[in-house]
């Protein structure tokens, strides 16, 4: 392998040159205790930077196998090494100058959860790889060298040894990051054990700062639990720790306007992923499998059996495989609740202001006026029981004005500036002097999972490809938009950009008039699992801005792309 000393003899040799000439530097060069490869380089000072990554060998870095040597300890020391290196990074981006992106430094923004990412992966021996974005120096297109030494030979260096090896790190705060993961994994296995759909530890900070902004609200009201929900757990070092309980079944949260239902709502369907310490929410932890639903006007819904709500259309159109390109809110809620029972979720999680009012709720007066022959829609409340019972499928749900879901829930919530009330017996008694209409559903067949994807052969013969994201909103192949901004529990760019190499990868090799949709979808999540993203990614290098979605999302990605053929 070529040495540190090679590269900066070749940048010496390519001073001054025009930025082509950067090229050469591509491949990988032994410095003192890692190995830098340069995978990329761009192809002009104003184009995307050039991609770069960080090798340390397991026993150079020196971190004790008890910090990764489980699933959810290396992905949270992982994330724990990947802000501090970045922490270190941000001081030096810029600090070389140049015209166009010269001298920027760029890493992968994490937020308040915790995610897989490419960014930083380390493997079964305890090597660190990072990967990050370099903008090469130029003065206008003549490769500026002097400045890319300063970046490769005293900055990088830096914040390399700094971040990236045991020694140089708190070993407390380590050991505290390696405890806290133990603890949120041990709460997701209790869930299990005690039926539970939730936890929300007591002293948790549900509210945001802003709208803008996902860091706990400063003088917040800590939650507290009801009496009545109260369970208290033994976590392995935290020690106890007492919370609110949410059991599978139907739990209906109500209360006046801004005391707090939909941040609790929030937190629960964010409670997917483990969050960082001092976030407010780092013991709120939900089913890994729940899925928030709401109306979704003007989406595309490809031979979705949404006949268990909808049913005998005026105009005579297919609810066993019902189609559009522009669904209304009632089909479009209907198609989210069957497509997540496809993705095998145990949970929704509902709030009655994204909800389309004819999908959730018929009152008595509209029943007495309006008989239900002539009503196509089977409305959720008439579902929720059935969902439960015969699938397994609990319902947290936000309801501000209708009070009809009081007679199906098994546990009720009232939110009362910002802390749980159990009302549940009191609301049952005022129920009871409000009986709902004794008409009742016929109970349903089990939709129909049955969606073979065909391949497209004018996709596999286009050689240029070209997969972007825009924020948390959209994935556009080549040019087909996969609308995203509903899919709620999406919380990083980073997901939807490996969501897009997902789809490429699955139009590529995986769609074969052979295998469903949903087999597509577990395919693809299974080789995520076993192979990491460098299984879908597609290119020859690795890049450092790929976060992993769960395996629902990958179903609500394939659900929504306009352009499989089914």
């Amino acid at each position: 392998m070529k040495t540190s000393a090679d590269l900066r003899d070749l940048l010496n040799r390519i001073d001054h040159r025009g930025y082509p000439a950067y090229k050469d530097t591509r491949g990988s060069w032994q410095f003192d205790g890692y190995v830098l490869s340069i995978d990329h380089v761009q192809g002009d000072p104003f184009a995307a930077p050039s991609k770069v990554s960080i090798y340390v060998p397991g026993k150079l870095a020196g971190f004790p196998a008890e910090l990764y040597d489980l699933k959810h300890k290396r992905i949270a020391l992982q994330d724990y090494l990947i802000r501090q290196f970045s922490r270190q990074v941000q001081a030096y981006t810029f600090k070389a100058k140049g015209s166009g992106k010269s001298g920027l430094l760029s890493v992968s923004f994490c937020g308040q959860e915790i995610l897989e990412r490419t960014a930083c992966e380390i493997d079964l021996n305890g090597s660190v790889s990072v990967r990050m974005e370099i903008g090469f120096p130029a003065n206008g297109r003549t490769i500026n060298a002097r400045e890319l030494c300063r970046i490769l030979f005293e900055f990088l260096p830096g914040c390399v040894k700094k971040s990236l090896y045991y020694r140089s790190l708190d070993a407390k705060s380590l050991k505290k990051n390696r405890e806290l993961s133990e603890d949120q994994e041990f709460i997701r296995q209790e869930l299990t054990r005690l039926n539970l759909a939730a936890f929300v530890a007591n002293g948790s900070i549900l509210p945001r700062e802003s709208g803008i902004s996902d860091r706990p609200m400063k003088n917040a009201v800590p939650f507290v639990s009801p009496k009545s929900m109260a369970v208290t757990l033994k976590l392995p070092y935290h020690g106890e720790l007492t919370g609110m309980g949410i059991s599978n079944g139907i739990t209906l949260i109500v209360g006046g306007g801004y005391h707090g239902k939909s941040t609790l709502l929030k937190a629960l369907e964010l409670g997917v992923y483990n969050h960082i310490a001092g976030d407010g929410r780092e013991f709120v932890i939900t089913d890994g499998t729940a899925m928030k639903i709401r109306a979704e006007d003007g989406r595309s819904i490809k031979q979705v059996d949404i006949s268990m709500f909808i049913n005998n259309l005026p105009n005579q159109k297919d609810t066993v495989h019902f189609c559009t390109e522009d669904a209304s809110g009632s089909t479009s809620q209907a198609a989210n609740v069957v497509e997540a029972m496809e993705a095998q979720s145990r949970l929704l999680l509902i709030d009655e202001d994204t909800s389309a009012t004819n999908f959730m709720i018929r009152d008595e007066l509209m029943q007495r006026v309006v008989h239900r022959d002539s009503e196509p829609i089977t409305p959720f409340i008439d579902r929720i029981n059935e969902l439960f019972s015969s699938y397994g499928i609990s319902t947290i749900l936000v309801a501000g004005s209708s009070g009809s879901y009081f007679h199906k829930a098994d546990c009720i919530i009232q939110m009362d500036h910002y802390l749980p009330r159990d009302i549940t017996e009191a609301a049952r008694k005022e129920a009871d002097a409000f009986p709902l209409p004794q008409e009742s559903a016929e109970p349903s067949s089990k939709p129909s999972s049955a969606r073979f994807v065909k391949p497209d052969n004018a996709f596999r013969k286009n050689d240029r490809i070209k997969v972007k994201i825009q924020g948390k909103d959209s994935v556009l192949i080549n040019r087909e938009t996969i609308d995203l901004r509903y899919v709620e529990q999406l919380t990083d760019p980073e997901q939807l950009a490996a969501l897009g190499q997902l789809m490429k990868h699955a139009q590529l090799h995986l769609f074969d008039g052979k295998r469903t949709l949903g087999e597509t979808a577990e395919e693809l999540f299974k080789q995520l699992e076993q192979k990491g993203i460098s299984a879908v990614c597609g290119g020859s290098y690795i890049s450092s801005g790929f976060a992993l979605p769960r395996k629902q999302e990958i179903y609500a990605c394939l659900n929504r792309y306009r352009g499989i053929k089914l």
